[in-house]
Parts: structure tokens; sequence; C-alpha cells
């Protein structure tokens, strides 16, 4: 006698080859379903102001090593890495920062490279001076107090961890008819922006930076 038999239970029928197949099929639409979103992941135009943490590889490989663990995001003492959510125009899970709203701050020991379990962020970066999120630019000149002449304002220029490098004031007579501007070096740029957040404008900044899968150097 089974123990099925033995505690008053029917034993379990087989599965039916048809309940099999149905499985087998369903199993197969979601790998398709994961694969086709995988895919879109690849192509889909990401927004200029979603940067990647510090170290991220280009987009299409950083999107194949993260795992969407949110250990870099944990990491960051200032809170500045997020995850995305669902609906976002970035793929879930992935993180990023909005330079506006909070930038990096440029950490000397950039913590969330090596808790990366992945290399999704390249353990490689040992100098935050070195990092390549994105590129700033004076995107909007004419509501930039200094180069329209409102105001000699560089709340930017001071703002830059590597300012004098990265970010000067170019003396000489805009189109606007101001006497000074800012003027980026995008080979020093870190794309931590940095800049943006400290732009004294409401709204959007007249300095803004594009993300490293826009920004070509």
């Amino acid at each position: 006698m089974s123990r099925d038999d033995a505690q008053g239970r029917r034993p379990r029928p087989p599965m039916s080859r048809r309940k099999a197949l149905s499985s087998a099929v369903a199993l197969g639409a979601m790998a398709a379903l994961l694969a086709t979103s995988v895919r879109s992941e690849r192509v889909r135009p990401l927004p200029a102001n979603r940067i990647r943490p510090p170290g991220a590889l280009a987009e299409a490989a950083f999107l194949d090593a993260c795992v969407r663990c949110g250990l870099c995001v944990q990491a960051c003492p200032y809170d500045v890495l997020r995850p995305a959510g669902l609906g976002e125009a970035i793929p879930a899970g992935t993180p990023y920062f909005v330079a506006r709203t909070q930038a990096c701050r440029m950490c000397e020991d950039i913590p969330c490279v090596p808790a990366c379990p992945t290399a999704a962020l390249d353990h490689a970066l040992v100098d935050i001076r070195e990092a390549a999120m994105g590129v700033a630019d004076l995107s909007d000149a004419q509501r930039c107090l200094s180069y329209s002449g409102l105001a000699y304002c560089h709340s930017c220029y001071h703002a830059c961890p590597v300012k004098g490098q990265a970010i000067r004031m170019q003396q000489g007579r805009t189109a606007a008819g101001g006497l000074i501007r800012p003027a980026v070096d995008p080979d020093r740029c870190t794309g931590c922006g940095l800049c943006e957040q400290a732009c004294v404008l409401d709204g959007a900044a007249a300095i803004t930076v594009r993300a490293n899968h826009l920004a070509r150097r």
C-alpha cells in the first residue's frame, strides 16, 4: 500500500500531455517576452538627463552586465543614485541620477563602483576625476546670467570639483551683450552635474549635462 493510500489520500494523477504542452508553450512565451523586453531596452533612446553612475560601461554593455541588484544605489552615501521604476523612460531597476535634482558628489573612494558585483560599473575606475558620466554644455546660453549680461554669475564655476579645468570663465563680449561666460572642456568634464545643480535659474538650468550614452568626446 502506498503512503497516499495509507493516509487516505488519492495519488496525484500524472500530468496530461496537453497540460504539459500548455505549460511548455507558456514558458516559451514568457521567455520570448523577456527577450523582446531586453532587446527593446537596448534600442530605446534614453533621456539625456538620466545619467549612469561613475564607471558605467557603454549603454549596451551596461545593460548586458547590470543585474538590477541595487547595490550601487545602497552604497551611495548621498542617496544620489536611484533605481528606475516601472514605466520610466529608462530600463526598470537600472541605476541613474538626474543632475538638476541631485548631482554626483564625486566621492574620492567611489563606493558605488566596487559595490557592483558584475563590473557593469568598471572596477578599473579608481580616480573619480577620470569618470566619464557625461559632458556639461552651456545648452541655453540666452538664459545664462553672465552670457546675457544681466549679472556676473559664476555659480557653475564654483560648484565644479575640477574648476579651472573642466569649467573656466571665459572673458570676452558675448552675442547677448555679456562680458563673460562659462566654457567647458569636454576632455576634463566628468559629467557629475554639480554645475547644473548649482545653476541659480528657476526651472531648467542654463548649463546641463548630456549623459554618457549621448555625449561624444
